[in-house]
């Protein structure tokens, strides 16, 4: 499958650098949106569930248009590399899970490269070389066969209901103002999460 360049570079500008983690969420976005014959989301046609909150998160936002502050961007903090896509406009939903192989690939070499890089001690060739190799294994995500970067399942999905706008209260003791679902009574008072000391006895 080809890359479509432009909208490449924009997940890198969006992202702030190119890397593996990236390619990942561009592939998992593009297949999304093909497999379920839609187009960028401007409201809430779309949505993501993203079960971590890595590089690919990036790309899965600026291809889908599923994103926080619109309320079709769900976080699941799982720590996998699975995302769901679910479409409103075809009552149908995707679950991609990133295949093992693809995200583990055993390179003794790659990982002390990596280790020096990341902690700053590596040579300017060194850097080299493990940019040409993150190059290699980026081009390789964008580029392999679907049925060896992934599994897709087409599932049932329930819908979470679109977001709302709720009025705002002004917390009691910091005397910042928080949206009404989120706030608790204190000692008969509204108050904001940060300043309510919960109560349990732990049943």
């Amino acid at each position: 499958m080809c890359m479509e360049k432009s909208l490449w570079k924009k997940a890198v500008e969006f992202h702030g650098h190119s890397c593996p983690g990236l390619a990942i969420g561009y592939r998992v976005a593009e297949i999304a949106l093909e497999r379920l014959r839609e187009m960028r989301s401007a409201d809430e046609e779309l949505v993501a569930v993203v079960e971590n909150d890595a590089c690919g998160v990036d790309a899965v936002m600026l291809l889908t248009g599923c994103t926080l502050g619109k309320g079709n961007l769900i976080y699941r903090d799982l720590g996998k590399q699975v995302y769901t896509f679910g479409s409103r406009n075809g009552n149908r939903a995707l679950r991609i899970s990133v295949k093992g192989e693809v995200l583990h690939r055993p390179d003794p070499q790659l990982a002390e490269l990596r280790k020096k890089v990341f902690s700053g001690t590596a040579s300017p060739e060194e850097k080299a070389r493990f940019r040409e190799a993150q190059n290699r294994r980026i081009e390789q995500i964008l580029n392999m066969p679907e049925e060896q970067f992934c599994k897709v399942e087409e599932i049932d999905f329930k819908f979470p209901s679109k977001a709302r706008i709720f009025p705002s209260v002004k917390c009691s003791r910091c005397g910042e103002m928080v949206m009404e679902p989120r706030a608790r009574v204190r000692e008969g008072q509204f108050v904001c999460l940060d300043c309510f000391e919960d109560y349990s006895r732990g049943w």
